[in-house]
């Protein structure tokens, strides 16, 4: 890969930067051939709202569940939701 012949201007505002990288390529600023991988532990994945009809009995008994583990029902859901998915993927 060729290098970068253009250097990165410097911007005085995210919403400058934004729209220089909308109108322009990466690939003349950037030699992506030294890039590397990068870990950011601390992000939280984006989550989306949704409703979700239970029947209150089945909704007491996920609370009562929930209750004993020392976690919030919600994400007792979730937890059970992403195993059922990760088991059915296997």
């Amino acid at each position: 890969m060729a290098k970068p012949t253009k250097s990165v201007p410097t911007f005085t505002s995210e919403a400058e930067e934004r729209a220089f990288w909308e109108s322009h390529d990466s690939v003349d600023y950037v030699d992506w051939s030294k890039a590397e991988r990068v870990r950011l532990p601390n992000l939280k994945p984006s989550s989306t709202s949704i409703s979700l009809r239970l029947p209150t009995a089945l909704l007491e008994r996920i609370k009562v569940a929930a209750n004993k583990r020392d976690v919030p029902y919600q994400s007792l859901i979730k937890t059970w939701l992403a195993e059922k998915i990760d088991a059915a993927s296997r």
